[in-house]
């Protein structure tokens, strides 16, 4: 009768099992917005490329127009030392020009007056002792020039010198009518011995540069503008003039034996050359305001071909933002039909293990109930035939191995029961260590672990944990499955697989190892699932709140243990 009542038990919990489970909520799939982020990034990205090209085109625009002004004021200053230069040089060859007439000059008034009226007449002046005027001290601030006037008297004396009036007679006719407006005559002391301004015989130039270099040998010249000039013809206003210090050689020989300063007018050359310059300077501007204008011209061109081409390129970009976003919406659209067909097939694969599991419950149901009733009338049977032996006697009786055969058939039919008790669909608290167990005890039957030692080791006072038992159930099997496909794994080498659940803090895991005695530890390594069993591995551990990790050699699912139990939505 026990056997009896064991089997319908187990028929109860059969019929219990192929109750239709809750429904449950469906996983949430994410998809990737490839369209949202393309058109945000993209158009960002165009937009900020836009901006630097416009600020590049409008930079490099600026810097033709810096250089194009930089030119033009390199053109000005160059026309302006142009102008200088040419000027410079203009005064230097007059200048040079007029230094070669002078020596010229000299040379023939020292012909005509040297040895005849100048060398005579230098001789007697120079008898006159200058060192008594230079031995002056220089004056004081407010104080009379005792020197200057020392000078002065001894140009009186000069000039009372006999001779002099010959002399200067002879200069006024032999310069009268040329472009020398004045001559003067030094000794080799500095003093001025005759001049054709008489006011200024008996100066002392022993200090002037100019006369040093003509003492020495050496010409120098220098050109001034005087407002006021005494001159041969008279006195004479505003003339720029030329003056040259020449040494007087003595004939037939290269000794200097005096000094003539002479001066020329050059104002007409110098008004000539004004007059040039001044055509140059106005046709240097003429070529600056050209320039300037051809200047602008250019500015203007390039900065109308800068803004054909920010044209071009804001159209060529438009184009290829336009190109590239139809080729986006395509590869969306192609995406969306990816990711709707992945969704139909994970549909389908969820009806699929519904009624797998489904039928496997019905099958376990069924067979408990098939193979209950018989084993329950073997059973009675067995009792009775036990009880006649006892009455009777029967020495060929068995009841007892009937009865200890019965039983070990209801365990079985009991484990297979249990397992497809633990079908549902809904979360609800569990005892790990039974769910663990009965799954374990279930994929006994099945060939691939006949060869394989399952070992569970369970956890004492583990806490409950709120799952649904269906998705665990086909997470471990999975799990379960994989290492005995594993080609050096248990399932080919007479290995065990061991599972365990721990209590770690707020999680509470279980944890898969695979023993391969010919190759411990290489399961792991080999095992692969396919994307989709391992998908649903994932996707079925993440829905329970809790995740799968692979370590080298073991599967470890982390699951809360204080998640509350929730009603299905």
């Amino acid at each position: 009768m026990e056997g009896a009542e064991e089997m319908q038990m187990m028929d109860r919990r059969g019929r219990l099992s192929s109750q239709p489970a809750e429904p449950q909520a469906r996983e949430a799939v994410g998809h990737f917005r490839l369209m949202r982020y393309f058109t945000l990034a993209s158009l960002a990205a165009f937009v900020i490329v836009a901006i630097v090209l416009y600020f590049l085109q409008r930079g490099e625009i600026t810097f033709f127009a810096q250089v194009q002004r930089e030119q033009g004021e390199f053109f000005a200053r160059a026309q302006t030392n142009l102008a200088a230069k040419q000027d410079q040089a203009a005064r230097a060859s007059l200048i040079s020009l007029h230094e070669a007439s002078h020596v010229t000059l000299t040379r023939v008034v020292g012909n005509v007056l040297w040895d005849s009226h100048i060398a005579p007449f230098a001789a007697r002046a120079q008898a006159i002792s200058a060192a008594p005027c230079r031995s002056l001290p220089a004056p004081a601030a407010g104080e009379p020039d005792l020197r200057r006037a020392c000078f002065a008297e001894l140009g009186r004396t000069i000039m009372a010198l006999p001779g002099f009036a010959e002399l200067d007679a002879k200069a006024y006719e032999t310069m009268r009518a040329s472009s020398v407006f004045k001559i003067k005559v030094f000794d080799l002391r500095g003093i001025t011995i005759y001049s054709s301004e008489h006011a200024q015989i008996g100066e002392d130039k022993a200090d002037n540069q100019g006369w040093k270099n003509a003492a020495a040998g050496v010409p120098a010249s220098e050109m001034t503008h005087r407002e006021r000039f005494s001159a041969f013809e008279g006195v004479v206003e505003n003339r720029d003039l030329i003056s040259s210090y020449i040494p007087v050689r003595e004939r037939g020989g290269d000794r200097v034996v005096g000094v003539f300063e002479i001066y020329s007018d050059v104002t007409s050359f110098l008004e000539r050359m004004q007059s040039i310059s001044a055509e140059l300077g106005g046709l240097a501007h003429a070529n600056q305001e050209a320039l300037e204008r051809t200047l602008a011209e250019n500015e203007h061109k390039v900065s109308a071909s800068s803004e054909v081409f920010l044209l071009i390129v804001g159209g060529t970009l438009v184009v290829l933002y336009g190109a590239l976003w139809a080729i986006v919406r395509i590869g969306q659209r192609i995406i969306d039909a990816q990711a709707a067909a992945q969704e139909r097939a994970a549909e389908r694969e969820e009806r699929w293990h519904h009624e797998k599991m489904a039928a496997l419950a019905t099958m376990a149901a069924n067979v408990s109930h098939e193979v209950g009733n018989p084993l329950a009338t073997i059973s009675m049977l067995a009792q009775e035939i036990q009880l006649n032996k006892q009455r009777n006697g029967c020495d060929t009786c068995q009841p007892a191995l009937i009865l200890e055969q019965t039983r070990r058939i209801a365990g079985m039919t009991r484990q297979i029961s249990e397992f497809a008790a633990a079908r549902r669909e809904s979360r609800e608290l569990v005892d790990i260590n039974v769910m663990v167990k009965s799954i374990l005890d279930f994929l006994g039957f099945d060939r691939r672990f006949r060869s394989i030692r399952l070992e569970f080791r369970g956890g004492a006072d583990l806490p409950a944990v709120s799952v649904i038992p269906d998705y665990l159930n086909e997470v471990l099997m999975n799990l379960l499955q994989a290492c005995t496909e594993c080609p050096a794994g248990p399932g080919g080498k007479g290995g065990s697989i061991v599972v365990e659940t721990i209590s770690s803090g707020a999680e509470l895991l279980i944890r898969i190892s695979s023993e391969c005695k010919a190759y411990p530890g290489v399961c792991r390594e080999h095992v692969r699932f396919e994307d989709s069993r391992f998908d649903v591995v994932r996707r079925r551990v993440r829905s329970l709140g809790g995740r799968v990790t692979r370590e080298r050699s073991y599967y470890e699912i982390a699951l809360p243990a204080d998640v509350p139990v929730v009603p299905a939505s």
